[in-house]
């Protein structure tokens, strides 16, 4: 079972303002996290205008969906948001992924 499955998706509106306004959260220098406890996993990867062209927003969002479900089995049950920055495509794999072990131990949600 993997958690990029369709039921396993965030996408209603208020799950969304509800992490935005009461999850944690933590900003590295290429994304944003948040988290919110809950009974199930669902993820979600936000890319905005900024980030560049709908090519580089989708290879951000692949970026972030491919380190997410290296942890999968590691994370604690909850929704979590990423929110790419601009700067995410200036770093490489290894320093996406350092950011994602930062990020993800300063929220508390590795097991």
């Amino acid at each position: 079972m993997s958690c990029l499955n369709k039921e396993h998706r965030l996408n209603s509106s208020r799950d969304f303002n509800k992490l935005y306004k009461s999850g944690k959260r933590w900003h590295t220098t290429s994304f944003v996290a948040f988290f919110g406890s809950s009974t199930t996993l669902k993820a979600a990867f936000v890319t905005s205008k900024k980030v560049g062209n709908a090519v580089n927003r989708n290879k951000a969002r692949r970026r972030m969906r491919a380190l997410f479900a290296s942890y999968e089995k590691q994370l604690l049950i909850g929704n979590y948001i990423f929110v790419a920055k601009i700067e995410l495509h200036d770093k490489n794999f290894l320093q996406l992924k350092k950011d994602f072990d930062f990020a993800l131990k300063r929220l508390e949600v590795l097991k």
